[in-house]
């Protein structure tokens, strides 16, 4: 909603694009079969078509609007979220625009009780969070596809109706020039909460919905404050209530609180109510400088899912497969993780690189990592806005115990997202050796510094790779042709040699890791391998590495062999 005089798309900071409807070859009768068709041009939608572009796959995108969605809406996102979009070639416009931060304030009744720091160092190329609002995350995305061969975004396109068989998806759509039927080989459902695909096959979100609903309002102030990110529990301006402030680009603030039980939501949000607490807040927060509203909406947290993602040829991503509460900013992070996960696995099987079933790992690795979000934004949904007269009792009597005492801090830590171990995945291999340090198989890859501008993740190719340490930088004859044998039969497989110096000699690509920081964070010595996929999450480790041993994990990896299938 915006201030009366001005449409949803006037914005104080923000020109929406206009993007034209282009009248689809099916609409002409002409017979068109897409790999792979995307329902929602939102960022988990357009994050997926890139993933897809990257491994070669063409997809077909559809969307009902011809402009990206009004207000800031997820704002916040993650460094695994910026190191997938460096993946895709776009981080460059994000860490430009964007704010970042590592730190945030607690108070309570007024006084700061917490301060937490998110684990940062030199080592890393993202910040561990970074503030941008939504219209720019979906704009420079679409920019990308835009410039794509392999992505056509088809604007003012609604799916109505989907059906499949054991050959394909079909869509119905309709445009402003009349309806037709869309047939591709698979597809990825990327339309959000009110999900049009999700109802057409009878599909139902379980979970649990949360009593509490929240304003969220944008305005535009100009403030030094720091960016950072604050929590007010009963502040004075709002007793009984809960506050979160975030500083956006363009001097936008976000500013998110709860409205108490017996408010009417429907008065709450009209826009002289919402002028009148949002004026309060600002002076609360000491900010004497005039302000304009921008955008508000309002919100109900709550933790819903799908029993299973893959529907048959159909694969749900994002807010169509589950809905977290905001605390934590786990949704759109949690979507993005989604679409590279989809994407590099249906790329591998459109590709003839891996059996159709390798699509059965992504529910019970993304479920699984929504369920760890569910686990964690339930407990701070809950103790943000409690649940029961006694839950509040104990959130105010914990919060209490935090002014004077260092020990009860922890209770107010808001426990921001991090990314998901797929420990228990079939395409993960639990470790036969002990290691003292690094990513456990099923982990993201960490990221280390290796000169200016030089990182470990800048060197991973599309495919498999292959993290081998070598102190001298030189892999013994045999092991380099076992490398050799198997990169021939698996094209994908990338090998990066780490020694602590240069060698001539080197197999594959070379880094030179001078200080020790990778072999450090890897636990890694003379001979210790990584294989890792091409979401940057790791198959299998070895203190010393086995060809016959690496050949075996990559099958697994790649769907050949699942768990049941291993001997």
């Amino acid at each position: 909603m915006r201030p009366a005089g001005r449409d949803e798309h006037d914005s104080l900071y923000f020109d929406y694009p206009r993007f034209p409807f282009v009248r689809p070859a099916e609409l002409d009768g002409r017979s068109v079969r897409h790999r792979v068709a995307i329902v929602g041009a939102g960022p988990v939608g357009v994050t997926a078509a890139l993933e897809l572009a990257r491994h070669g796959i063409p997809s077909v995108v559809l969307d009902d609007k011809d402009t990206v969605n009004d207000g800031s809406r997820a704002i916040c996102l993650s460094r695994h979220s910026l190191e997938i979009l460096q993946q895709l070639g776009v981080h460059e416009r994000f860490t430009r625009k964007a704010l970042g931060w590592t730190r945030g304030r607690t108070y309570f009744r007024d006084r700061e009780i917490y301060r937490f720091e998110m684990p940062h160092s030199e080592q890393e190329r993202f910040l561990p969070m970074v503030n941008l609002q939504q219209q720019y995350i979906e704009q420079f995305l679409i920019d990308k596809a835009m410039d794509s061969p392999l992505i056509e975004l088809r604007w003012k396109q609604a799916a109505t109706g989907v059906s499949q068989d054991g050959r394909g998806v079909t869509l119905d759509v309709t445009t402003p020039e009349g309806d037709y039927r869309l047939q591709a080989d698979y597809l990825l459902a990327a339309d959000g909460a009110r999900s049009v695909v999700r109802k057409a096959f009878g599909l139902a979100l379980h979970g649990e919905a949360y009593e509490g609903r929240y304003v969220i309002a944008d305005v535009r102030l100009r403030s030094d404050f720091p960016t950072e990110r604050r929590a007010f529990f009963s502040p004075s301006v709002m007793p009984e209530s809960t506050l979160l402030v975030h500083k956006q680009p363009d001097d936008i603030w976000r500013i998110d609180y709860q409205l108490l039980p017996d408010e009417d939501p429907d008065k709450a949000v009209e826009e002289a109510s919402i002028r009148e607490r949002v004026g309060t807040i600002i002076e609360m927060l000491g900010e004497g400088d005039d302000w304009e509203l921008e955008w508000w909406s309002l919100y109900k947290a709550y933790t819903l899912a799908l029993d299973d993602y893959r529907h048959g040829r159909v694969l749900f991503i994002g807010d169509s497969a589950h809905l977290v509460p905001i605390f934590g900013v786990r949704g759109l992070n949690n979507g993005i993780a989604d679409a590279a996960n989809a994407a590099w696995k249906l790329a591998w099987v459109l590709n003839r690189r891996a059996p159709d079933r390798l699509l059965d790992s992504y529910s019970p690795e993304r479920r699984g990592a929504t369920l760890d979000v569910f686990a964690n934004a339930g407990k701070s949904t809950r103790f943000m806005t409690p649940p029961s007269r006694g839950y509040r009792l104990m959130r105010d009597a914990a919060l209490s115990l935090a002014v004077n005492n260092d020990y009860a801090s922890g209770f107010a830590d808001p426990r921001q997202v991090t990314p998901y171990t797929y420990a228990e995945s079939p395409l993960t291999l639990a470790d036969g050796d002990d290691f003292a340090a690094g990513p456990v198989p099923g982990a993201p890859l960490i990221n280390r510094r290796l000169g200016e501008e030089d990182y470990l993740l800048d060197h991973l190719g599309r495919g498999f790779s292959l993290l081998l340490f070598s102190d001298d930088g030189i892999i013994t004859p045999s092991l380099r042709d076992g490398l050799a044998s198997l990169q021939a039969r698996v094209p994908d497989l990338e090998v990066l040699v780490i020694g602590r110096k240069a060698s001539p000699r080197a197999f594959g690509s070379q880094l030179v890791d001078a200080h020790g920081s990778i072999f450090n964070a890897y636990g890694a010595g003379d001979g210790t391998a990584y294989l890792v996929r091409p979401d940057r999450h790791v198959v299998a480790r070895w203190k010393a590495l086995d060809i016959d041993a690496l050949d075996s994990a990559l099958s697994v990896a790649q769907g050949m062999a699942l768990e049941g299938d291993r001997t």
